[in-house]
């Protein structure tokens, strides 16, 4: 039995948390200690956790703040607390998300048990389908300008548990350690890569946008990934009117509309007549737009459907080359797919799942890599490019299993052409 403490924190719950955080790995915070760092006096160092939290002594370290470079250019920053503190934050987080998990809108799907980024960007598509007219949401800087007096509101609402709106509050408060070394203290938002942030953030927009959009725009659908929302409208009034309605209602929880990078498209295709200048939106990292498509009877009409966008392709060609396959001539072929082949079977899983086809240039790429591999790998293929490309062909047509995308793509020409087999919407 544990110890008598203030706060009924057991030692089970403080293990459990540890599990999830070694699971989840993750780098070192402001005191550089890593995940095997603190395994190595594991006993003793959980022990110490479980004693301050259990007894309210507990207060988290700085945050290391490191920033990542944005796919649209700018850094985004993340927050990167200790492991301890991560652990800790987990404690909190076990506790809080099965309560607030319970009142959580449906359609609201990022970082979210059972919920999925793919599984948004099909109803999306659906819904697309349905209606005519969307606008596309972005928040400037959503997690970073969150009011904590309304999310200790919202905390408070579902949970009376001392510790836990203890622990939340001290959290919010803890100062940031800059790359230079010096401290700041925010005085909104939430780090993002600590891991109670998805749980309070979701809270946050749970208020802000999911229940004010129920209560106010009933009839209009949705879907929200974190602060990626899309909404479903059936004319450009309508769009219209929400847009501005929304920046109001944004702007009254502190957040700021982006006016440029909001905006209203329409949903156009074979069946819908007119035009309108925007007519295609990223979400989710895939571009929806008007596409040519096939129905079930061989006839081919324009669709309004996802594929892997522009900017997810790039951000994938620039992964390939810093794999720096041509480099790699110590290794076997066998070899560069055991490496590479469980990132490759993650890009086909979620953006193969619609318009397969658009991965093709992004893994002729890769083959392309591969082909300058050949040439510096084996002697007799050195300068002879040609060679090469038809020695990998050969190898993709008898192996295709070998490396994750032959399977989806067959050898014809020196190149590989896509079996897609992406649904499409048929002619009504």
């Amino acid at each position: 039995m544990d110890d008598a403490k203030p706060f009924g924190i057991s030692k089970r719950e403080v293990w459990e948390a540890y599990k999830r955080v070694r699971a989840n790995q993750g780098a070192a915070g402001v005191d550089e200690q890593s995940l095997a760092e603190f395994a190595e006096d594991l006993t003793n160092n959980l022990y110490k956790l479980w004693n301050r939290m259990a007894s309210g002594s507990y207060f988290p370290p700085p945050v290391r703040r490191v920033e990542i470079p944005k796919d649209k250019g700018g850094v985004r920053a993340l927050g990167i607390p200790t492991v301890s503190d991560r652990i800790a934050q987990m404690v909190v987080k076990r506790y809080l998300e099965p309560i607030v998990e319970r009142i959580f809108h449906p359609d609201s799907y990022g970082y979210r048990p059972g919920k999925s980024a793919i599984e948004a960007v099909g109803v999306a598509r659906q819904r697309c389908w349905r209606y005519d007219w969307a606008l596309h949401l972005d928040v400037t800087g959503c997690f970073d300008n969150i009011d904590r007096t309304l999310l200790m509101r919202a905390v408070r609402k579902h949970t009376d548990c001392p510790w836990v709106v203890l622990y939340i509050e001290r959290w919010l408060a803890a100062p940031v350690q800059l790359p230079d070394g010096s401290l700041i203290q925010p005085e909104k938002g939430v780090p993002q890569g600590a891991v109670l942030s998805p749980v309070l953030s979701n809270l946050f927009l749970h208020y802000a946008f999911d229940v004010w959009m129920t209560r106010y725009q009933a009839g209009i659908t949705f879907e929200r990934y974190a602060d990626d929302a899309l909404c479903h409208c059936t004319n450009r009034g309508q769009a219209e009117r929400l847009k501005v309605a929304l920046t109001q209602r944004l702007a009254d929880c502190g957040l700021e509309v982006h006016p440029q990078k909001t905006h209203i498209v329409y949903c156009k295709d074979s069946l819908r007549r007119g035009s309108y200048p925007e007519y295609h939106f990223d979400f989710l990292g895939f571009t929806f737009r008007p596409r040519k498509s096939k129905d079930r009877f061989g006839r081919y009409f324009t669709n309004f459907t996802p594929a892997v966008s522009p900017r997810a392709a790039k951000a994938m060609r620039q992964t390939m080359r810093r794999w720096a396959l041509s480099r790699r001539t110590d290794k076997a072929l066998d070899d560069l797919a055991r490496m590479f082949n469980p990132v490759l079977r993650g890009w086909l899983n979620y953006y193969g799942s619609y318009h397969r086809s658009a991965l093709s240039p992004t893994f002729q790429h890769l083959n392309a890599h591969l082909t300058r591999w050949a040439t510096r790998k084996y002697k007799r293929l050195r300068g002879h490019h040609r060679r090469a490309r038809h020695w990998l062909r050969r190898i993709a047509t008898s192996q295709p299993e070998l490396f994750a995308h032959w399977q989806f793509f067959q050898a014809t020409a020196g190149q590989y052409e896509p079996n897609d087999s992406g649904g499409s919407r048929s002619v009504p």
